[in-house]
């Protein structure tokens, strides 16, 4: 019986699906449906895209000294802080190509020379607006 290779196979990039691995493509399809679950790196702890909460990594997850600029997380547990549990790592271009009516790149991420180190994202919502379910594109709640 041939066993399948996990290690040697799962990394390889294919020109087919845009040089990006397995790893990477599975992790731009939960991006493409977690998006609403995106989180940015601050300095002490993330803040979530669209909330602007403060949120922490859980200790039991892989990632917890690892601190990645953004992940997309599945639920949050409230316990002495607001944690993530199961994550996921995910690039910031993504959100941008996945949910362009929800982000829009910011200018923080701009060098002297006016060429972006890495992209920032910013909400399309205004979170000061009286009625908060005003940026929502349909009736789901997230």
């Amino acid at each position: 019986a041939r066993g399948y290779n996990f290690h040697s196979q799962s990394n390889r990039r294919h020109a087919d699906t845009g040089g990006m691995s397995k790893v990477e493509r599975i992790q731009k399809s939960i991006c493409s449906g977690f998006f609403h679950h995106s989180a940015r790196r601050d300095e002490e702890s993330y803040r979530t895209l669209l909330d602007e909460q403060n949120v922490y990594i859980h200790p039991s997850s892989s990632l917890y000294r690892r601190s990645p600029e953004y992940v997309i997380y599945h639920e949050l547990v409230l316990t002495t802080k607001e944690y993530m549990r199961d994550l996921t790592v995910i690039k910031s271009k993504w959100l941008l190509e996945l949910a362009p009516t929800m982000f829009v790149p910011s200018n923080a991420g701009r060098g002297d020379r006016g060429v972006k180190r890495n992209v920032k994202i910013q909400p399309l919502h205004n979170k000061y607006d009286k009625d908060p379910d005003s940026w929502r594109l349909s009736k789901r709640r997230l």
